[in-house]
Formats: C-alpha cells, sequence, structure tokens
C-alpha cells in the first residue's frame, strides 16, 4: 500500500483545529503531517499536545521564513494555508515554487498583485491549488445548483442575495485582525468572497461589473460616539463593569484560552478586542449591484449586526423562480457568565436547541428550498440532511480535500465523483475575489466598476466572456 501524501501546515489559529482533526481523525490514512509552521511557537505548543493526546506525532517545526526548505527537506505533497489573509499571496508562490500543491482558506488572496502573483506562479509550475470554498458542500447549496442546471427555471436573469451576520458572529470580525482592511481586505474580500464564490458556481456565470455602497455604521468609535455610547474596556477578557454582550471573554472559550490568551506573551496579539475600538476600517454595511457575462445580474447586501444570522437568495429565471431561506440562529442568547457561540455555522451542535440555548419558535434554525414555475404552485425541493459545520459542508470538503472526489482526485473540478464541480481551484478564487476587489474599488470611487479593467495579469482571461466554461 502506498504512504499517503506528506503534508506541511502553516498556520496555527483557531481554523486549523478543523485539519488537524481530520489528519489525526478519519483521514489518517489518507494525509501525514510532517511539518508545521506558525508565527506564534505557543500555539504550536498547544496543538502539539493535542496531537500527542490523539496518539499522533508531533511535526517538525520550522521557521516561517523557512518554507520553501521545508517543502524540499521533508518531501512535502502539499501544504494547507490558514494563515491571516494578506500573507496568502506569498505563501502560496512560495509553496508551488517549492514544488508542492496548496490547499489554502478562502479568500485566495486580498489585492490584484496577489491575483497576479499566483497566477503566474500556477502557470510556471503546472502545480495544483485548491481554495476551500466549504459552502459549495453543503446540501441545501448543492440542491439549488441542481435546480439552476436544471433548467427548471429557465434562464436566470436575476439573483437577490441577503446575508446576516449576528451580533455574536458579525461582532467578531471587528475584534481580531479582519478589522484591519489591509490585512483582511475587508468583509467583501473575507467573508464575501463565500458568497460570491456560490453566485458564481450557481450560475456558471463570470462577474462583468461591479457597484458597491456601504460603511461602517454600527461598530467602531465613531458609530459608538453618535450612539452615545460611553467609556468601554479595550477588551473583553476584564472584570470591569463596563463589560456587555459585546465583550468577547477568551477565558471562558477553553481553546481560545489556549491559543489566543494564554500565548499572548509570544506576539502581543489580542483575539478579544472591543468592536467600538477607534481605527477599525472595514465596513459593516454592504451593498451591491453585480453584472454577469450572461446579462444576469444581482443585488446583494451585508449586514454585521444583525439580531439573527442567516441567508435568503432568490433566483428569477425565465421560466421561475428559486428560493433558498436559511436561519443559522433564531437570536443571539448570552448567558450569565457573559458566554456566547461565536459562529453558529460552524458550530450548530451548540445552537438549536444546544447549550446556546437557541431554540426560537418565531424563527427556528432551519433551511427550506422552494421551486415556483410560471403558472405553476410552488414546491418545496428536499434538502438531504447533513451534520457537521456549514451546512454539512465541512466534513464533505475534507473528504474531498484528503480523498479525493471519487473517480477524480483532489480539487479536479468536474470529475466523475464530483458532477456539481464543488471542487474549486485557484481559478475559481481569482473569480470570486475579483467582485470584493472591484467593490472596493467602487466603495473608494463611487463609480461601478469593470472587471476587465482589474489588474489581473495572466488572470484577466479566466474572467473573459469568450471561451468561458463553468468549473474550468
Amino acid at each position: 500500500m502506498p504512504s499517503p501524501p506528506r503534508y506541511a501546515l502553516v498556520g496555527a489559529g483557531s481554523r486549523a483545529q478543523m485539519y488537524l482533526d481530520a489528519v489525526t481523525g478519519p483521514h489518517a490514512s489518507r494525509a501525514r503531517l510532517v511539518a508545521w509552521s506558525d508565527t506564534n511557537p505557543g500555539r504550536l505548543d498547544v496543538y502539539e499536545r493535542r496531537l500527542r493526546a490523539a496518539g499522533a506525532e508531533a511535526p517538525a517545526r520550522f521557521a516561517p521564513g523557512e518554507l520553501a526548505d521545508a517543502v524540499r527537506r521533508h518531501r512535502i505533497d502539499r501544504v494547507i494555508v490558514t494563515t491571516p489573509d494578506d500573507t496568502h499571496a506569498d505563501l502560496v508562490t512560495t509553496v508551488l515554487y517549492a514544488g508542492a500543491d496548496v490547499i489554502v482558506e478562502k479568500p485566495l488572496t486580498t489585492t490584484e498583485e496577489g491575483v497576479r502573483r499566483i497566477a503566474e506562479a500556477a502557470g510556471r509550475t503546472g502545480r495544483q491549488v485548491t481554495v476551500t470554498f466549504n459552502y459549495r458542500y453543503a446540501p441545501r447549496n448543492a440542491e439549488l445548483r441542481r435546480v439552476i442546471a436544471s433548467g427548471a427555471i429557465g434562464r436566470v436573469t436575476s439573483v437577490h442575495f441577503e446575508w446576516l451576520l449576528d451580533t455574536a458572529h458579525g461582532a467578531d470580525y471587528f475584534r481580531r485582525w479582519h478589522r484591519d482592511k489591509a490585512v483582511s481586505g475587508g468583509l467583501l474580500v473575507h467573508k464575501s468572497t463565500h458568497h460570491f464564490d456560490l453566485v458564481n458556481w450557481w450560475l456558471g456565470d463570470l462577474p462583468a461589473r461591479v457597484f458597491a455602497s456601504g460603511g461602517l455604521r454600527f461598530y467602531g468609535a465613531e458609530a459608538a460616539a453618535r450612539r452615545g455610547l460611553g467609556p468601554r474596556p479595550g477588551r473583553g477578557t476584564t472584570d470591569s463593569p463596563l463589560r456587555d454582550a459585546f465583550s468577547l471573554d477568551l477565558r471562558h472559550e477553553p481553546l481560545y484560552k489556549e491559543i489566543y490568551l494564554d500565548q499572548e506573551h509570544h506576539d502581543g496579539y489580542r483575539r478579544d478586542q472591543d468592536v467600538f475600538d477607534p481605527g477599525i476600517t472595514i465596513e459593516d454595511n454592504l451593498s451591491l449591484v453585480v453584472d454577469y457575462a450572461s446579462g444576469a445580474s444581482m443585488a446583494y447586501s451585508l449586514n454585521a449586526h444583525a439580531p439573527w444570522e442567516g441567508y435568503t437568495v432568490g433566483v428569477n429565471g425565465t421560466e421561475g423562480r428559486a428560493e433558498l431561506t436559511v436561519v443559522e440562529r433564531g437570536s443571539v442568547r448570552v448567558d450569565a457568565d457573559g458566554h456566547v457561540v461565536i459562529d453558529p455555522s460552524a458550530r450548530p451542535d451548540l445552537v438549536d436547541g444546544g447549550t446556546d440555548g437557541t431554540d426560537d419558535a418565531e424563527r427556528p434554525v432551519g433551511e427550506r428550498l422552494v421551486v415556483q414555475r410560471h403558472f405553476e404552485p410552488a414546491r418545496e425541493v428536499p434538502i438531504p440532511k447533513a451534520g457537521g459545520g456549514h451546512g454539512g459542508g465541512d466534513d464533505v470538503l475534507l473528504c474531498d480535500v484528503f480523498a479525493g472526489a471519487e473517480g477524480g482526485s483532489p480539487g479536479s473540478p468536474g470529475s466523475p465523483g464530483d458532477p456539481l464541480g464543488r471542487a474549486a481551484s485557484w481559478r475559481d478564487g481569482v473569480r470570486s475575489v475579483a467582485v470584493g476587489l472591484a467593490a472596493n474599488r467602487s466603495l473608494t470611487t463611487g463609480q461601478a466598476v469593470r472587471v476587465a479593467g482589474l489588474d489581473l495579469g495572466d488572470a484577466a482571461s479566466l474572467l473573459a466572456a469568450d471561451g468561458f466554461r463553468a468549473g474550468a
């Protein structure tokens, strides 16, 4: 039996846990983690203890600046990148030129320059880059893709897409490094890249023009002052009487305490900054109009301070309409100790009737896909049940990443085992992040921005309608 592929991991924040659980659990026979790195050695200490407790070997450590050498020295086949977004281009290109494939968390990168560099490196090396768009793998989103592809609603003419982040999950982007647009690209790049990818994938289409409007209207010091909020503690991990429901106490989150609070002495990074601080440079309310190459358009909105979390999608076609409604949490409940489940999509087991206590009669957690053709009654499309995070997408994504689509290989869109083309390459990452990049430029200029006008180098051809094929 051949030995499993050799993996390295770069980035030991909370997102790394999903991959570490996979390589020490259900995918232990398909992946061998042999090396890892993080800018904070304390986080590696924590995960090393966890791996040893699971009976796994501790990977060899290497300094962040030694990535290329580590790939060669440890004969790495694939590198998993779970670092802050602004580092992705450097890390991805380094790995490709060193001779390994890459699995990178979304977004692919945060800048036009990053797109150019990754496209050049992928073209020169022929290596594979897989972007982990886990929402493609959620059964509800896959069913909507099937409905559209079946022709049941005809040719798509427009999409209405509203995404609500609540005052626990949405607030969390304003506590950590994501609050700095230079690092995350803002929510239009960091978060909405998921949503733009879904629409590109659902429609099998290309974004052509973007107009954006938005601002920081709820979080941040100026918005707080307008509402008359007084002095606040600089962080959530405090016994100050000024703490409130927007404060995150890392002492109540075992993993966060271990990998962030207990490791602050290494790098000074605070995971629990106040969401009403000055200096936050990302937006919390965003609205877009996106035109697609086919002639369809999308009205998109993102709100990061909603009282409930979920999304609604309406897809209009020449023969009818499809509607997907998802409630991931009906309301935010904070317990007596100030604890709340931060991300309901990642931990649904703790939300619907779980320890979060969120079991709202008026807005229950759930999902519903309805199709209605012209001159016909509506019909509900059954959605297969799936456990795990992000609508059941995480487990299927991991299976694809480590086991490969049946009859294909990891990251091979459109293989026999992946008829929906759920596996996403760097090309899909470019098509998704291009919407966010154009939208950020539109926010600055106040004008609509043509995606073709972005300086993407060789990657610009991926956004040209001529010869485009969904999944290519």
